[in-house]
């Protein structure tokens, strides 16, 4: 996309609009529940949530605009806006879990509970990385996913260990999402790249550890889990989003958050 003559530059840039991408698209999916949330003060709490992601992401967007600016030679300079509205499906790089539908309250939750519980992991080891730029942003963001897993792993009991439809519904909502969360451990080239030079923690190492933690909110939710019984093992695990690889719907996420800015290119509020 970018005419970078460093490579470890580029595989820095990649890295960070991996997570801008992933938490940019979850927003883009969870504000369609402002105004539809199943209770007004879970409306305003997942809102509050979509604010603290895109927020994250703006973070993200500006360092990598900040680093493609001081390594290339364009005319145009890169923003974080221009990173978010004028790049296409292939040079997206979010996760495959953070674009799949918002379904019902369940799926949603599923979705939020599973991504940060894996933000958090990720960040907590992020925040000693030797980018100090990386790092600060991973241990301000921090406090404000802990309350996200604090949140959404509240849900995740309180709609398991609710009615006979809640259960069903939160069931259901994990056989959906489970085949997505594998790529979040299988780490792309720029991760691989980055954790050679100590900047990215080694995702595979992250996994044992988000499985335990899921595990035991399913235990206290009453669900039953697809770890440890063979699921995890057979289920197939859908991966390519970290390489621009992604399903149909990114598409169409696209389409709407981009329209504006590709319709009336450089127009301001």
């Amino acid at each position: 996309m970018y005419s970078i003559i460093n490579q470890l530059t580029n595989q820095l840039v990649n890295y960070t609009l991996y997570l801008a991408d992933s938490n940019l698209i979850l927003t883009q999916r969870n504000a369609a529940w402002c105004g539809h949330g199943p209770i007004l003060e879970q409306d305003i709490a997942i809102t509050n949530i979509t604010l603290d992601l895109i927020g994250q992401s703006r973070n993200f967007y500006q360092y990598a605009a900040q680093l493609i600016n001081q390594s290339t030679n364009q005319l145009t300079v890169v923003t974080e806006d221009s990173l978010a509205y004028l790049r296409t499906e292939r040079e997206f790089k979010n996760l495959l879990l953070v674009e799949q539908e918002n379904g019902d309250w369940a799926q949603t939750i599923v979705r939020q509970f599973f991504y940060s519980v894996y933000q958090y992991l990720l960040y907590e080891k992020m925040q000693h990385s030797k980018d100090e730029q990386l790092a600060g942003i991973a241990a301000k963001s921090l406090k404000e996913v802990t309350y996200h897993v604090k949140w959404s792993s509240e849900w995740v009991v309180r709609l398991g260990d609710g009615t006979a439809e809640s259960h069903e519904r939160m069931q259901h909502a994990i056989a959906e999402l489970w085949p997505y969360t594998g790529e979040m451990f299988l780490p792309a080239d720029y991760e691989t790249a980055m954790l050679a030079e100590g900047i990215a923690p080694d995702v595979s190492l992250l996994k044992e550890e988000w499985l335990k933690k899921v595990s035991d909110v399913f235990s206290e939710a009453t669900i039953s889990s697809p770890i440890g019984g063979g699921w995890e093992g057979a289920a197939f695990m859908h991966s390519g989003g970290k390489n621009g690889i992604h399903t149909e719907k990114l598409g169409y996420i696209l389409s709407d958050l981009q329209y504006l800015q590709r319709t009336y290119t450089g127009a301001e509020w």
